[in-house]
């Protein structure tokens, strides 16, 4: 039975689909319940245009394994070639039950339903295969047609939407301000698929309860506009030891046998280097006698203090047509500064759904366990100075049990 059942597989692998057929149709006729030579079967009689044989075994194959999405879903297939839209629904509905992200069933769950002319309930379905899809590049040729309609559909179906509840929602709107109905705004946009939802995923420490905000309001804290008054300063100290050029270090610096993913092409190069004045919690002395005025400000702001971890705080240089690619931060017990030093055009930073220009004079608070990434298009070098502050959310008592926790958790595995 083994034997027979290879040289099937095989014979199937190289397009040999009638030598394939006979085959199962003798382990058939040993084991009337093969569910692999009944589903084979089912679809060797599927391409060969019986649909109605091809049902009865497919509905044969099911009953013997009733956990195989694949089985109902050519069960469905049989159905649409017999116009059975019945029964092509409920064996869909099997199928997506087993797997609810079955990327081909949902492709035809959407069709059908354009085919039944509910093009607002095929929206709905294109919506979630919007969401679970690989990329073109990564999926099957005869995929990429039926999904690009599928985007189509969804995001005309997406505008017609927000045309249907602009005079509605407009009609309460304008009895607000604009700062009042941001969150809305964003709820809206997610609703209709204009954005993503970007939740937090650090990498190493997640403290639940605490918001995941993309970029903070700089009226939450108020020394904000002190840090960006100051940024000339920091941008004059910065510029003094770029043309010494020494003390910068690679950012990313990540040891043998680290899988590098993303990070491969910026492991150990200068493209993104880093000039640290404190470092793992750590008062970088030397650095900070070459920035005297910039390491002075730093320690009058509320830094992330856990010793050996936090805080952090270096100005960031990344080279002309350079992208630092998507990635999440290590906690979200802290937040990250960004002030702008060198900032040409071609420049750009997003977290989450929004993008933003960084802008000489300004300052801005973001929480980096949201996917966020950085480009410079420009043929100048970009530089931010960087540091890390303590999530405003936590308490004094969630501050100190944290640091505990960290170095506890580096102690331990120190000690090995």
């Amino acid at each position: 039975m083994r034997e027979m059942v290879a040289a099937a597989r095989g014979y199937l692998r190289a397009g040999r689909h009638a030598e394939a057929a006979k085959i199962w149709n003798h382990v058939l006729a040993i084991t009337p319940r093969n569910s692999q030579a009944l589903f084979h079967l089912g679809q060797h009689y599927l391409q060969s245009k019986d649909p109605s044989r091809a049902k009865v075994l497919f509905e044969s194959a099911e009953q013997v394994d009733p956990k195989s999405p694949i089985i109902p879903f050519n069960t469905s297939l049989a159905c649409r070639a017999l116009g059975d839209s019945d029964n092509e629904m409920q064996s869909l509905v099997r199928a997506l039950a087993l797997d609810p992200y079955f990327f081909p069933a949902l492709l035809c769950k959407g069709a059908l339903f354009e085919r039944m002319a509910k093009s607002r309930a095929a929206a709905q379905v294109y919506r979630d295969v919007m969401l679970i899809a690989p990329s073109e590049e990564e999926m099957s040729p005869e995929f990429v047609e039926p999904f690009r309609h599928a985007r189509t559909v969804a995001l005309a179906n997406a505008a017609a939407l927000e045309m249907e509840l602009k005079t509605r929602i407009d009609s309460v709107r304008v009895r607000h301000s604009s700062a009042d109905v941001a969150r809305f705004d964003d709820c809206t946009d997610v609703t209709l698929g204009k954005k993503k939802v970007y939740t937090q995923h650090p990498t190493l420490l997640h403290f639940p309860g605490l918001p995941a905000v993309q970029f903070y309001d700089n009226a939450d804290f108020p020394w904000l506009k002190k840090v960006a008054a100051e940024s000339e300063t920091f941008r004059d100290e910065f510029m003094a030891v770029l043309r010494e050029d020494t003390g910068f270090v690679p950012y990313v610096r990540n040891v043998p046998g680290t899988p590098l993913n993303q990070w491969a092409e910026l492991n150990h190069s200068p493209r993104w280097s880093a000039f640290f004045l404190f470092q793992d919690g750590l008062r970088q002395d030397a650095n900070c006698s070459r920035c005297p005025k910039t390491a002075t400000f730093l320690e009058t702001l509320p830094l992330a203090q856990v010793p050996r971890n936090a805080p952090a705080a270096f100005f960031s240089v990344l080279a002309p047509h350079t992208r630092i690619p998507p990635h999440t931060g290590v906690t979200n017990t802290r937040l990250i500064v960004h002030v702008p030093l060198v900032v040409p055009a071609g420049c750009g930073f997003r977290v989450g759904n929004e993008t933003r220009d960084w802008r000489l004079g300004e300052a801005w608070v973001f929480d980096d366990t949201i996917e966020h990434e950085a480009w410079n298009n420009s043929d100048e070098l970009r530089a931010l100075l960087i540091f890390d502050i303590w999530n405003p959310h936590l308490n004094q008592a969630e501050r100190e049990l944290v640091g505990e926790l960290l170095n506890g958790m580096s102690d331990y595995y120190d000690a090995e």
